[in-house]
């Protein structure tokens, strides 16, 4: 019987596009999220496959580079919005004091 994973599907994903997408290693992206890196590093690896799979061959240099820096820019945005919502909570249980 297999074991059930501790780490909902979409986290396993967003940890392991987090990784491909921003450019950071996976140890500071398995340290800041609280997962041990080997097991991050099988995430991507996976994610990475899923990605090649397909549609990889039909893209160019310039759209890779292209879709690759887009990826970046997404995950960075995603971080920043996360911060955002974490400082507005943080704000809004100050101002009713």
């Amino acid at each position: 019987m297999a074991r059930q994973s501790k780490y909902p599907e979409e986290f396993r994903r967003q940890a392991a596009a987090l990784v491909l997408d921003s450019g950071r290693t996976i140890r500071d992206v398995g340290r800041e999220l609280g997962v041990n890196h080997e097991t991050l590093r099988n995430w991507v690896a996976q994610l990475r496959q899923e990605r090649d799979g397909g549609q990889s061959s039909s893209l160019s240099g310039d759209e890779r580079a292209q879709l690759l820096r887009l990826r970046r820019q997404v995950a960075q945005l995603e971080l920043e919005k996360e911060i955002l919502k974490k400082a507005a909570v943080f704000f809004a249980r100050e101002t009713e004091r």
